[in-house]
C-alpha cells in the first residue's frame, strides 16, 4: 500500500507541468527574476541577439513595448549564443549593446540556452510543456511567444515574423486591457 502510495505522488507531481507563473530565471544584472511578478500581465517572450540577420527587430521590439506597455503588456528579451555564435557579449555587454544602440528599456533575463539539454526552464516550458501547438526546439532567433495574463501560451511566431506585424499586434490586442 505504502508504495502504492509513493507511486501515485510521483506520476502525479510528474504529470503537473511547470507553470509560466511558477518559473525563476536571473535577469540580465544577475538578480533572481520571478515570472509571477508578470501575473495580469501578457508578455512576449522573445530569445534575443546582438549579431543576427534579426537583431534590429530589438527596435520594434521596443516600440511595441512603448504602445502597450501601458496596457499590461511587457516584452521579455532572453539573450541566447545558441545560434552561430552571435551572442559574443557576457550579460553586461549585452545589456550595454541593448540600451546604446536599439534604446531598449523592456526586461532582458541573464544570457543562457534556449535549446538542447541545457535549455533554460523557461523556454523548456514554452517549447516543451506549453502545448501540441507551441512544442519543438527554437530554430534560430527571435522567435517569440506570446503568454496571456494568466500565464498561458497562445501564441509562437518565428523569427522572421515582424514584431510589429499586423498579426501580432491583432493578437496582442485581444489580450491586453
Amino acid at each position: 500500500m505504502r508504495l502504492l502510495s509513493i507511486l501515485f505522488l510521483v506520476f502525479a507531481f510528474q504529470a503537473q507541468a511547470a507553470s509560466f507563473h511558477s518559473i525563476v530565471e536571473k535577469d540580465i544584472d544577475g538578480k533572481e527574476f520571478k515570472m509571477s511578478s508578470l501575473k495580469g500581465k501578457t508578455v512576449l517572450v522573445v530569445n534575443i541577439a546582438s549579431q543576427c540577420g534579426f537583431t534590429s527587430q530589438l527596435e520594434e521590439l521596443q516600440k511595441l513595448f512603448d504602445q502597450y506597455k501601458t496596457k499590461n503588456f511587457v516584452v521579455l528579451g532572453v539573450p541566447t549564443n545558441d545560434f552561430g555564435g552571435q551572442t559574443p557579449e557576457d550579460d553586461k555587454g549585452m545589456k550595454e549593446f541593448c540600451q546604446k544602440k536599439y534604446s531598449v528599456n523592456f526586461p532582458l533575463l541573464a544570457k543562457g540556452t534556449v535549446k538542447g539539454q541545457e535549455t533554460r526552464p523557461l523556454y523548456k516550458f514554452l517549447t516543451q510543456e506549453s502545448g501540441k501547438a507551441f512544442e519543438g526546439e527554437i530554430g534560430w532567433n527571435f522567435v517569440k511567444f506570446l503568454v496571456n495574463a494568466q500565464g498561458v501560451v497562445v501564441k509562437r511566431w518565428p523569427s522572421m515574423t515582424n514584431p510589429l506585424d499586423k498579426e501580432v499586434t491583432t493578437e496582442i490586442d485581444k489580450l491586453v486591457k
